[in-house]
């Protein structure tokens, strides 16, 4: 089996065919309980997962009927009962979210040891699971911030390893769409200016340097943080290059761990 809850809730089985798990309710449940992949979940803590604030008179009952009809449309060996809850019969591999996890983790590992291709490859895997926003069918939507947040660091060191395979002219337009929808986020702005540099447009790094400078001035009254100053630093001291030349080679990356959040 396998279960999806990068996006709308989802079954398949070994075969790749899809299960029809039914309405929202279910979904709730059987996002729940993939959250936590064989690990027991409380009664409690589904009866919050799928009904928020507003539970039924007799909650613990409906969670019990609700997982009766899960096991029907799933397998009855799929969800096993364990004292005061519920487990969902699965490897955390066999879960998009937790799959995402641990390609993000060998990702970001691959580009700390240098090894921008390795990297490239398996956080373009780690993204690709992706079909919508994390845990979409849960009401309360705080437990899918680690994962969104999870999956911004993963899009940013996945633009790090292309930068360093020489791609700066590929990313540059999606770099120009993330920071306008990510304003205030120096790391992505970083980036943009880093690979306008190494795509030969100096004159268009240095616009996006002051660019960055004016909003972090007018949206926070803040000065760009020392990553930015030193690329504005190295604009200013870098000889010109005829435009649309690239940097020969591709940017280098600093030595040493990337730092959670950021790059």
């Amino acid at each position: 089996m396998r279960y999806q809850i990068l996006g709308a809730t989802q079954a398949h089985d070994d075969q790749g065919t899809p299960l029809p798990v039914g309405g929202p309710r279910l979904r709730a449940l059987l996002a729940a309980l993939a959250l936590r992949a064989n690990r027991t979940t409380p009664v409690d803590t589904l009866i919050d997962d799928i009904w928020a604030d507003a539970p039924p008179a007799d909650a613990p009952a409906a969670l019990q009927a609700l997982v009766g009809r899960l096991r029907r449309a799933l397998g009855r060996h799929t969800i096993a009962s364990e004292p005061g809850g519920y487990r969902l019969t699965a490897t955390p591999d066999e879960v998009d979210l937790h799959r995402f996890e641990r390609l993000t983790r060998e990702g970001t590992a691959a580009l700390d040891r240098h090894d921008p291709e390795t990297a490239a490859r398996v956080l373009r895997e780690a993204l690709s699971l992706w079909h919508g926003p994390a845990l979409a069918d849960l009401p309360d939507r705080t437990a899918a911030t680690r994962p969104e947040a999870r999956r911004q660091e993963a899009n940013r060191a996945r633009l790090e390893a292309e930068l360093l395979l020489g791609h700066a002219p590929g990313v540059v337009p999606e770099l120009k769409e993330l920071t306008t929808d990510q304003p205030y986020d120096e790391a992505l702005r970083a980036l943009l200016i880093r690979a306008l540099r190494d795509a030969g447009r100096g004159a268009d790094a240095l616009a996006a340097y002051e660019d960055a400078r004016r909003i972090l001035a007018e949206g926070l009254g803040a000065d760009p943080g020392p990553e930015l100053r030193a690329l504005h630093a190295e604009l200013l001291a870098e000889p010109a290059r005829p435009e649309g030349r690239t940097r020969p080679g591709g940017p280098t990356r600093p030595d040493g761990p990337m730092e959670p959040g950021g790059l």
